[in-house]
């Protein structure tokens, strides 16, 4: 390609991106029904672990106020989690309309990451406000500051979740383009959509905080993608892993996000050579 184009190219996958982006801060009803449904969950998630705190005698790998600010980061960014794949881009896959995407004069493999993007990224920003608010500002006004979100550890620490949440949406979106790709071969996609959720509600972080797991499982969940998506930023957060860990973390991230990527991608350019298209 050309390099007079390339300023051009890349413009076009920031305003695929913007524009979805946009888009997808105009759902502000369904924003408001996510953060009910989110305080709610996270309310009982809360006090589950008090009931479990106040009745344990043993040491955990974990404090109370440690475990109090992950739920609500938690439920902060439970948008961000990606459980299944691109509804519209499936349906496209589905009635073969997607002929009119490989008509666009940009690399549809890009386009559809920075699509993906703004898909993990608005739903957060809409939600995250109004969870922070309450969560670390009402709480403690209305006399439940045990349960509320305590500040972070330090500021350090604060940076380093600061630039591993932009690495988790970056790999969130990856897996989601990764399900929707996967959509050439399965068509129908109903055991994908079964299988993701599966995978990534016990091991990122969402249902119970990873240092909670046995010692026998904690091997199985840092080899694996997930508890990037939640658990790694959130340890920066409240205090359990330091900031010297920051380079191992975003290695680790950095490296599945290409390996994503890279299925993600061969399985596009096989995927975009063998589609039938309305029995063409």
């Amino acid at each position: 390609m050309p390099a007079t184009e390339r300023p051009s190219t890349i413009a076009a996958y920031l305003s695929a991106f913007s524009l979805r982006f946009r888009l997808l801060l105009q759902y502000r009803a369904a924003a408001w029904a996510g953060f009910g449904t989110q305080t709610f969950f996270g309310l009982i998630r809360v006090m589950v672990f008090a009931a479990f705190f106040a009745s344990s005698t043993q040491p955990q790998p974990m404090s109370y106020d440690q475990v109090m600010s992950y739920i609500w980061l938690g439920q902060v960014l439970f948008a961000l989690l990606p459980f299944r794949e691109d509804p519209d881009i499936a349906a496209l896959i589905r009635n073969g309309n997607i002929a009119y995407e490989f008509v666009r004069p940009v690399q549809l493999f890009w386009f559809w990451l920075a699509r993906q993007i703004a898909n993990q990224s608005a739903p957060v920003l809409l939600r995250a406000l109004p969870m922070l608010v309450v969560s670390a500002v009402v709480f403690p006004l209305i006399g439940l500051n045990t349960w509320a979100l305590h500040p972070p550890e330090s500021v350090a620490g604060l940076l380093c979740f600061a630039i591993l949440l932009l690495l988790a949406i970056l790999l969130s979106g990856m897996i989601k383009l990764l399900a929707t790709v996967s959509l050439f071969w399965t068509i129908n996609g109903e055991g994908l959509s079964l299988l993701l959720p599966a995978l990534v509600w016990p091991l990122c972080g969402i249902i119970l905080p990873l240092s909670f797991y046995p010692d026998w499982s904690q091997p199985i969940i840092r080899a694996l993608p997930f508890r990037g998506l939640m658990d790694v930023p959130f340890q920066f957060y409240i205090g359990s892993l330091p900031p010297s860990a920051l380079f191992r973390e975003m290695t680790r991230q950095c490296a599945w996000i290409a390996a994503l990527g890279l299925v993600s991608y061969r399985w596009f350019r096989a995927g975009t050579r063998r589609v039938v298209v309305q029995g063409g």
